[in-house]
């Protein structure tokens, strides 16, 4: 039985944030803004599952998921998620599962994003908020 107090487990399975989720209604002027704060765009594609345009920003470690939904609520606490990057996205989700927190009884998705595509599920939160991990391929 694992106990929530013992979260040395996890640890191996993570090396930290991995980007944070930003939904926009204008995906150009998003990208113009977090570049005049020294964001580069890393990579812009098209999320063909969801028709969403997507920018990913960086500026060193920090990381930026935004994309185009035309629904973003415009008002503080906009942040869509925040993604945490796992070495092993099945060992991730078992243990996810085993500690009672797959919330929203998420599946592992794949989107071909960066060179070889992304694997993700995502939990909700206490205050719902939506946390991804997500193991880069």
């Amino acid at each position: 039985m694992i106990h929530m107090s013992d979260n040395t487990e996890f640890q191996n399975y993570t090396t930290g944030i991995q980007h944070i989720g930003i939904p926009t209604n204008n995906l150009d002027e998003t990208i113009a803004f977090y570049k005049k704060l020294g964001f580069e765009t890393a990579l812009e594609t098209v999320n063909e599952e969801a028709s969403e345009r997507v920018a990913f920003l960086k500026l060193k470690t920090l990381v930026i998921e935004t994309y185009e939904n035309k629904s973003a609520v415009l008002k503080a606490g906009a942040i869509d998620h925040v993604a945490i990057n796992v070495f092993d996205i099945e060992k991730t989700y078992d243990y996810i599962k085993r500690l009672d927190l797959n919330t929203t009884n998420d599946d592992i998705h794949f989107l071909p994003f960066w060179d070889n595509g992304v694997k993700f599920f995502t939990i909700e939160g206490p205050n719902r908020e939506k946390i991804e991990f997500s193991q880069y391929l």
